[in-house]
């Protein structure tokens, strides 16, 4: 049998051009067992301090104790550093770090059992899911932002999802007219059919009655869904919401565990769509075990997939074994870790994104590019 011999966590940091080329970062995890078989994981971060982090909670506290542990036997280990990290765990750095390693560990075992990762998953549930150009509205002017997004359409996407109040030259999220402007506009400019979701964002701080003004006026112009337009945790703030709109009601990116989600499902009862990130919910164990959630209660899950495109194969697989998923997420703009740091780069065909077929994640990770990126 097999054993887990070596892990070594690696940050990365790389150009957006979605933001305008400002630096983001991530950390990549390379688990090798004795045989040699190498899984890639990763663990979305973000800043340097925590990726930093990030790196010392996998190389000095779960190496120590995973290696020689059974790769193959993904949810022993993943027990295992739950366990472990019980002291500073259910969230946060932790749950960044048991991702990444539990990411890669599925990967091996695909690779070790000949299967992509869906299968071990219990199989299909979807043959394929609506392409959805997930990005940033942040270019001058209402003009030049539905532009953009109209030529995402005409590149053959029928959804779109758009994050307001990011880095640019937009003043998209600064003010509830100018957005639901925005969205009228985009609206006229795409007609009936485009799938138009919407990200409120970070960068926003509206107060719920603003959230709920600005939900109804959109729903004017049939958004698929509103995501986040609330402080993740205004459990309050998100009832009232639910209760005074029709449009569905999208959050959970920042929940690290599956209690967490657990808590949004049966105590907040305000969500109808989760997002749900495998780099940061404890990896593809996690995700699957919200995903059971999702099915219990009836709900959407939406992959986050806008990272390195080890999490977007991570999430693919995922998003096709469940039947929660309407939309998978693509970056509709070129970057180094989607375009380069796999042989083959993960895109859709025609408006859809179908399965990856090869063992384990079904990607091939370029070290070479891992290493020029290595901050």
């Amino acid at each position: 049998m097999d054993r887990i011999d070596r892990i070594e966590a690696i940050p990365v940091a790389y150009p957006d051009p979605n933001d305008f080329n400002t630096t983001r970062r991530t950390v990549l995890v390379k688990v090798t067992t004795a045989d040699g078989v190498t899984g890639w994981g990763e663990c979305i971060a973000m800043w340097p301090e925590a990726c930093r982090a990030v790196k010392l909670v996998i190389e000095e506290g779960l190496l120590p104790v995973v290696r020689g542990m059974d790769p193959t036997d993904t949810a022993s280990v993943w027990q295992a550093m739950r366990r472990h990290v019980w002291w500073y765990g259910e969230g946060g750095i932790a749950s960044l770090a048991i991702s990444g390693v539990d990411i890669a560990l599925w990967d091996i075992a695909g690779k070790i059992a000949g299967k992509p990762v869906h299968d071990l998953l219990g199989g299909l549930k979807q043959e394929r899911l609506r392409a959805n150009a997930s990005s940033h509205v942040n270019k001058k002017g209402e003009a030049a932002c539905v532009a953009e997004v109209v030529g995402f359409f005409e590149a053959g996407f029928p959804s779109c999802k758009l994050g307001f109040a990011k880095k640019g030259e937009s003043d998209i999220g600064g003010d509830p007219d100018t957005d639901v402007s925005f969205i009228r506009a985009l609206r006229a400019a795409l007609g009936d059919s485009a799938e138009i979701l919407v990200d409120i964002g970070n960068g926003v701080r509206w107060d719920v009655e603003t959230a709920i003004d600005v939900a109804n006026r959109m729903s004017d112009y049939r958004i698929g869904w509103y995501e986040e337009p609330l402080y993740p945790t205004d459990d309050a703030g998100y009832r009232k919401l639910k209760a005074s709109t029709q449009v569905r009601i999208a959050s959970g990116e920042r929940e690290f565990t599956e209690a967490g989600y657990r808590r949004q499902m049966e105590f907040v009862q305000a969500v109808d769509v989760y997002g749900v990130d495998p780099a940061r919910v404890e990896g593809i164990t996690g995700f699957a075990r919200v995903d059971a959630l999702c099915r219990a209660h009836g709900k959407v899950i939406n992959a986050h997939a806008w990272s390195t495109a080890i999490t977007t194969a991570a999430s693919l697989h995922l998003s096709l074994a469940s039947g929660n998923a309407e939309i998978f997420e693509f970056k509709p703009f070129p970057v180094v870790v989607q375009d380069e740091l796999v042989t083959e780069k993960i895109w859709h065909r025609d408006g859809w994104a179908y399965p990856l077929t090869g063992p384990g994640l079904g990607i091939e990770v370029r070290e070479d590019v891992v290493r020029r990126i290595a901050a």
